[in-house]
């Protein structure tokens, strides 16, 4: 995932919900994980802790899971595909 694309995915958590779906590194299988970082959801589900996500060699992104209530990560470099409210990127 390109800079501008990992930007694009960063905006979108930010702002709403975005399905990502990814490829697990453990089994290969395919994860679809309904997710955010949008403030307000996080607060609503009592979240105090924050992340920079400004370091350019991140190679994973920690984010709120809406199916599991709980913080789960995803490597850039195993999405599949990632959209909001049914377009996908």
């Amino acid at each position: 995932m390109n800079t501008n694309e990992k930007a694009k995915l960063l905006e979108a958590l930010q702002t709403g919900h975005v399905t990502v779906t990814f490829k697990k590194i453990d089994t290969g299988e395919l994860r679809i994980m309904p997710c955010t970082l949008k403030p307000e959801t996080l607060q609503e589900a009592g979240v105090t802790i924050s992340i920079d996500y400004s370091a350019t060699s991140m190679e994973a992104f920690p984010v709120w899971s809406l199916d599991k209530n709980a913080w789960r990560s995803f490597r850039l470099d195993t999405v599949v595909q990632w959209d909001t409210n049914g377009v996908s990127q």
